[in-house]
């Protein structure tokens, strides 16, 4: 097994890919994130998952607050990410307004990555 790493690879950069996820993703929310999602196509089908993580200014005022629970949440995402299929775009957003544990965190991110993965795995059945 691969060690759990994130590297540039697998963040999502870039006007035309967040677009493009804005505009033609589905989503939903699981816990204190809410999650959008869209399964690339072509050639960068079998690229790694690619994520997006973004914790409003609005509710964290204070960057240290919005830096620690962007870390918490990268983390949980690294932690499990070989839940996922290849050629998935993901982008998080952090909902409550207090920071939770990182356990909450964590068991938040299973359900979405288990949720993405099952809807995934469905969009695979039906395009065959």
């Amino acid at each position: 097994m691969a060690p759990a790493t994130l590297p540039k690879s697998e963040r999502l950069c870039g006007k035309k890919p967040v677009a493009a996820l804005m505009d033609r993703g589905r989503g939903g929310v699981s816990g204190c994130l809410r999650y959008r999602f869209l399964r690339r196509e072509g050639i960068e089908a079998d690229a790694p998952a690619r994520i997006l993580v973004s914790v409003p200014k609005r509710n964290f005022k204070r960057a240290v607050k919005r830096n620690l629970l962007k870390r918490r949440i990268r983390e949980s995402y690294r932690l499990q990410k070989e839940l996922l299929p290849a050629g998935v775009d993901i982008m998080f957003v952090y909902l409550p307004r207090e920071v939770l544990p990182s356990a909450e965190i964590y068991a938040a991110m299973t359900a979405v990555l288990s949720a993405i993965a099952s809807a995934c795995g469905r969009q695979l059945l039906d395009s065959q």
